[in-house]
């Protein structure tokens, strides 16, 4: 199958290196300098666990040179980048197309079915940790790479999805295709949501959350946030998140920081609308008390 992988930062390119290393037919759409830099010298990653750095020739193209028919496409964009993508997937897209939207906010892929009638869009998320270190070099600061994707409902479910788990697999990806995308996207925002709300309210990296102290009682106040809103929302998630989730931070390099923590401390736009601000008004929707979020909130909108 072809894939077109679009967006080539931390979730992009992480995905695009282990598939082109699993021998998949894929193609990432980059911009400017990344781009030029794939294309001169291949795409770096810096594995911060183990040390190693792998360069690996890949696919790399503008979305002006695409021009194939994919069957998968991977959109690995920021949230509020998502309206500039569907021109170009509507113009490559197949009736066989599958859309996996892979971002941080919580009901994408519902929203991007509306924009994408006629063509397949599921829901999914990852759990990676990686940033651009600089045009043609990634970092990932964790072993950690898994996708968990799947139809809202069991009408749109196609076979071909069972064969995109299987090359993720391949390629050294844990793909799972989900039965309850609705509670597994949820579960992935109960901790990309805590950790980067609580990073940006202590300007700190995950060592100081992995460490005992007040960031980390944050980072747990906000699981336990989300939880009663998954509750609210008829959402069970049966396991115990506050433990799940700082497994998952114990596994980062002390200095990992989030995409959200990066965009805004560089002054770029960011997904601090839907990560933090959208649990708010959960909050008030769902009539679920939200005080560490409302607390984040009040500090940051100031």
């Amino acid at each position: 199958m072809k894939y077109m992988i679009i967006g080539a930062g931390g979730t992009g390119g992480i995905l695009g290196y282990k598939l082109t290393e699993g021998g998949k037919d894929v193609t990432l759409i980059a911009r400017e300098e990344h781009l030029k830099a794939m294309k001169a010298q291949g795409l770096t990653v810096h594995q911060v666990w183990n040390g190693q750095t792998v360069v690996l020739p890949v696919k790399a193209v503008s979305e002006e040179e695409y021009d194939e028919q994919p069957d998968v496409i991977l959109v690995c964009v920021k949230g509020y980048s998502l309206d500039s993508v569907y021109p170009l997937i509507r113009r490559v897209a197949g009736p066989d197309t599958v859309v996996i939207p892979i971002l941080n906010i919580y009901g994408t892929g519902g929203k991007m079915q509306e924009e994408l009638p006629g063509i397949l869009v599921t829901d999914g998320c990852i759990y990676v940790s990686a940033n651009v270190e600089a045009p043609g070099i990634l970092k990932q600061h964790g072993a950690i790479c898994r996708v968990v994707f799947g139809v809202r409902s069991v009408e749109e479910y196609r076979p071909v999805l069972k064969e995109i788990a299987r090359d993720f697999e391949e390629s050294g990806i844990r793909g799972i295709l989900s039965d309850n995308i609705r509670r597994d996207a949820l579960q992935k925002f109960s901790y990309v949501s805590p950790i980067g709300a609580v990073g940006l309210y202590y300007n700190c990296a995950a060592g100081a959350v992995q460490a005992e102290g007040e960031p980390r009682e944050m980072f747990k106040a906000m699981i336990l946030e989300i939880v009663a809103l998954a509750e609210a929302m008829g959402i069970d998630f049966g396991q115990d998140m506050v433990d799940t989730n700082l497994k998952i931070l114990a596994d980062l390099a002390p200095e990992a920081t989030t995409s959200m923590q990066r965009d805004i401390m560089a002054g770029k736009q960011s997904e601090i609308d839907g990560l933090i601000y959208q649990v708010v008004r959960m909050g008030k929707e769902y009539g679920v008390p939200v005080p560490e979020y409302e607390k984040v909130a009040a500090k940051l909108a100031g």
